[in-house]
């Protein structure tokens, strides 16, 4: 079939981003593109071959293989396909051969590059980088390092009271860092000088010693604003020293934070620590989806919006440990509260339910679990009450299983990575997302690190890691490059949660265990995971703007559905995206799969 370049500039008018050109433009290119006719099973380009032009289904269907032929995509009529190869030197990461009889719209190298100098509509279709955020100061978005004071003012703790007050007095502050050396000690404050010298009658020459707040809370520097905010509201405090590997660097007031506007999120966490029940939480908690959709239409990234509504299940569950305490009086021996699953990696969009496990201090005798399962089911009843719904696969506290001394909790791991079968790859995912919400942190540091350096030291372990990691696949099949689901409730949409951002999690998570990293974030470990060298700059890119677009496009979709009126859930139809967020969705799952490819032989290092 002879296409004249009327009949390509025509179809062209129909193909995103070509359809954004004026007419002139779009006839001008379609006269620098050739046609190319292929028959079933024809090779069109194979891997690691120079590529010199960009591919249109102009007819038929082409299927994207990786190096060991596995399938990626399967292409259809308006599909584009060879860009990355072009933006990269020209060599094919892929093979690409013909399914039907086949004609392909070959636009040459140097014609796609000048494309996208001239059309911005272009750049932005084939650009696989996130789009850049509001510059807007946020305290959602700014960096506890922009926001701190620093360096923090400082005394000692022999330093008399009058000493403190002075400096205070003249430097025109309301608190004092308390060190030795560039360690932290405490802090002591105004209110600590009139309420426990002044209102006391004390001596002035008291030592700060007696009167500061001995090991306070802190953050580190690479904290956001929003955590400052949140933990003043919940802790009742107006000054959080930052700390990184154990030294003071600075420290943040609640002055810092006027400089920038206070996201909504610290309105609900403040009301949390103030409810006496779960019941006045649960009234705070039905907000969360209102929020959701305000901060994803603020334009704020997914990693962002998680973070925060994430905050305010932390701040719930800390609020009922301290009402537990409360109404059962003091634990027999020290505990540790922990949180898996989305809340363990801050990932908590429109859709949580609760998974979490306690540590008790090997102290503990038999009878004292009576009051561990008591704390336990006010927890996580009263969790569900807000709304964060039991775990379907009882994964919570309240389970005898999930209560347990620390050196029941080492044999746990121990023998996960010892006999990894398919219960302890399952108990092992979700446990390496564990972190600390309320209790005695120090119960699971020295769990944490051994646990880690262990498990990436066993070969063994580590493969059978990986091989599960491989069971979620990305929803690539022949519907526009998408495989949408049959049943009868979600026919013709994609799980953006289980095909979607779960490969990779799991990825994340086998990649952080490759290399003995802490992170538990799936961002924080792709980034750290890049920077360790356990994968390669170019694929931690490609891999962190895959997730990106696809964990932003859910969020989004979420916001939607709330904004409509409707529960959020993670069932997107492909055919509600505008032709760009689609074509960019797919492109997406396929690095997904191409890293899941990667990993699956070897060859975590995917450049």
């Amino acid at each position: 079939m002879a296409l004249s370049t009327e009949m390509i500039a025509d179809f062209l008018q129909s193909v995103h981003p070509y359809d954004s050109l004026e007419r002139a433009e779009r006839h001008a290119l379609a006269a620098r593109i050739t046609p190319q006719t292929y028959a079933p099973g024809d090779d069109i380009y194979e891997l690691g071959q120079g590529l010199e032009a960009l591919f249109i289904i102009y007819r038929g269907e082409v299927a994207i293989r990786d190096e060991t032929s596995a399938p990626l995509s399967q292409l259809s009529k308006r599909n584009s396909f060879g860009e990355r190869a072009l933006m990269r030197g020209g060599v094919a990461a892929t093979s690409a051969r013909a399914l039907g009889d086949t004609v392909l719209l070959a636009l040459p190298t140097a014609d796609f590059m000048a494309l996208q100098k001239s059309s911005a509509a272009a750049r932005r279709f084939f650009d696989r980088t996130p789009a850049p955020q509001p510059a807007k100061p946020s305290l959602a978005t700014q960096r506890v390092d922009s926001l701190m004071s620093t360096p923090a003012l400082c005394c000692t703790p022999e330093d008399s009271a009058q000493q403190a007050a002075r400096i205070m007095r003249d430097a025109r502050v309301s608190a004092l860092c308390v060190t030795e050396g560039e360690t932290l000690q405490g802090i002591v404050t105004n209110r600590d000088l009139s309420g426990k010298i002044l209102a006391e009658a004390r001596d002035f020459a008291t030592p700060v010693s007696q009167i500061m707040t001995p090991a306070p809370v802190t953050l580190p520097p690479s904290a956001i604003g929003s955590d400052v905010l949140h933990l003043m509201m919940e802790r009742r405090i107006g000054h959080v020293p930052i700390v990184a590997a154990g030294k003071l660097v600075g420290i943040v007031t609640q002055t810092d934070l006027t400089r920038v506007q206070a996201v909504n999120s610290g309105e609900i966490v403040a009301e949390i620590a103030r409810a006496n029940s779960a019941e006045q939480m649960a009234l705070v908690t039905a907000r969360i989806p209102q929020l959701l959709m305000q901060l994803t239409a603020s334009g704020l990234s997914h990693n962002v919006v998680t973070r925060l509504i994430t905050d305010i299940a932390d701040a719930a569950t800390r609020c009922l440990l301290a009402l537990g305490e409360a109404k059962l009086g003091p634990p027999p021996v020290p505990y540790l509260w922990l949180a898996c699953g989305s809340q363990g990696r801050q990932e908590q969009t429109g859709v949580s339910d609760q998974d979490n496990c306690l540590i008790l201090h090997d102290d503990m005798r038999p009878e004292d679990d009576v009051y561990f399962e008591a704390l336990a089911n006010f927890v996580c009843d009263g969790l569900n009450t807000c709304g964060y719904v039991y775990c379907p696969g009882d994964m919570m506290a309240r389970e005898a299983r999930w209560r347990q001394p620390l050196q029941v909790w080492r044999s746990y791991f121990e023998t996960w990575i010892a006999t990894p079968d398919k219960e302890a790859q399952m108990l092992a995912s979700v446990m390496f997302d564990l972190r600390a919400i309320g209790g005695d942190a120090s119960l699971f540091a020295d769990l944490q690190s051994s646990t880690l350096e262990n498990a990436s030291k066993n070969s063994i372990f580590v493969s059978h890691m990986i091989a599960n990691s491989l069971t979620h696949t990305p929803p690539l099949g022949l519907f526009r490059g998408f495989a949408t689901l049959r049943d009868r409730e979600h026919k013709n949409r994609i799980d953006m949660k289980h095909n979607g951002v779960v490969p990779v999690l799991d990825l994340g998570r086998v990649y952080a265990l490759q290399g003995g990293l802490a992170q538990v974030n799936t961002r924080a470990r792709l980034e750290a995971a890049a920077a360790a060298g356990v994968l390669s700059r170019s694929g931690g890119a490609d891999l962190l703007a895959a997730y990106d677009f696809i964990a932003q496009t859910r969020l989004e979709h979420q916001a939607k559905q709330i904004k409509a009126g409707q529960a959020p859930d993670n069932f997107l139809a492909p055919s509600s995206l505008p032709d760009f967020e689609r074509s960019h969705l797919r492109d997406a799952f396929v690095v997904v799969k191409t890293m899941q490819s990667a990993l699956g032989h070897g060859r975590g290092m995917l450049g």
